[in-house]
């Protein structure tokens, strides 16, 4: 594991306009994260858009072009499965009641602070994920049983499973315990037999 963490190389996605700072944070994770660095609010969409979601987004508020609090915004409409810790200069004031992120830090920031505050957020959506799981093996489990399946029923099974498998795949990354967990609920008689 890496230092401190309990996630192996979770994927963050660091995001500030300024290049050496941005840079900065990623050399503070690089013996512990997959870290792609987005030197803007743009950019750091079109990374999200590109493929699997981070696991952690550290985002600078105050940038030209799209804001943090814009990109913030963004990413809470896509309903992304992602943590987002703003990590910025700017003095949190009352707006930030409203602003859903998952985590603030004041620049700025020790590396022992950045891996602590990644790794509480990693194991925040590992069972965020993991209730994910569970509510979808359910579901599955109720319409693989059904006796009168009918092609919409097997084109929502298959969408299921391949939700499935994206949030048993992610729980994996993120928990340890992930196999005596998911073994568990497995475990479970369902269907009332």
């Amino acid at each position: 594991m890496g230092s401190g963490l309990h996630v192996d190389e979770p994927r963050v996605l660091m995001v500030d306009d300024e290049k050496q700072v941005a840079d900065a944070y990623a050399l503070r994770l690089e013996d512990v994260a997959d870290v792609t660095v987005a030197y803007g609010g743009e950019e750091g969409l079109s990374v999200v858009e590109e493929g699997r979601p981070p696991d952690v987004v550290l985002l600078d508020r105050h940038m030209p072009g799209l804001s943090g609090d814009e990109v913030l915004a963004e990413l809470r409409d896509r309903e992304l499965t992602t943590r987002v810790i703003m990590v910025t200069a700017i003095d949190p004031d009352l707006g930030v009641v409203e602003m859903p992120f998952d985590d603030y830090l004041s620049k700025p920031v020790d590396r022992a602070d950045l891996h602590a505050a990644i790794d509480q957020q990693c194991q925040v959506l590992a069972y965020e994920l993991l209730g994910e799981y569970f509510r979808l093996e359910s579901t599955r489990a109720v319409l693989a049983a059904d006796t009168a399946a009918t092609a919409d029923t097997d084109d929502r099974l298959a969408a299921i499973e391949a939700d499935l498998e994206t949030a048993e795949r992610r729980v994996r990354d993120l928990l340890p315990e992930a196999d005596t967990l998911l073994s568990t609920f497995d475990g479970i008689d369902r269907e009332g037999y």
